[in-house]
């Protein structure tokens, strides 16, 4: 189990959950950011301090964002396990389905 950025992280990427993640395992895509799964120690940290309430524990994820599940996984197909977002910076790719994604409107 892990937890799960979705939809509203899209053009936003606000990092206030980068901050407060104790094993640095949220890295930044183009479009959002990214939970690796296999990094994650379930803490729950970055949940509560989501300015957007993007983040959910894996089970809790509405049905809507689903999908988001499988983005955060396969994101990281290719990267495999970098041990540590701070050293990557920014990753100029991001899932398929972010990337095909509209504009996102931030108004708050």
């Amino acid at each position: 189990m892990t937890y799960v950025i979705s939809q509203p992280c899209v053009d936003l990427k606000d990092r206030a959950c980068v901050d407060e993640c104790p094993v640095d395992c949220i890295y930044e895509g183009k479009r959002m950011l990214y939970i690796h799964p296999d990094e994650c120690v379930d803490c729950g940290a970055c949940e509560p301090v989501c300015p957007v309430e993007a983040i959910f524990y894996e089970d809790d994820t509405p049905e809507e964002w689903k999908g988001y599940y499988d983005a955060n996984v396969q994101f990281f197909d290719d990267l495999g396990s970098p041990g540590g977002a701070a050293k990557m910076g920014e990753i100029d790719k991001d899932h398929p389905m972010i990337a095909a994604l509209p504009p996102q409107n931030q108004d708050s």
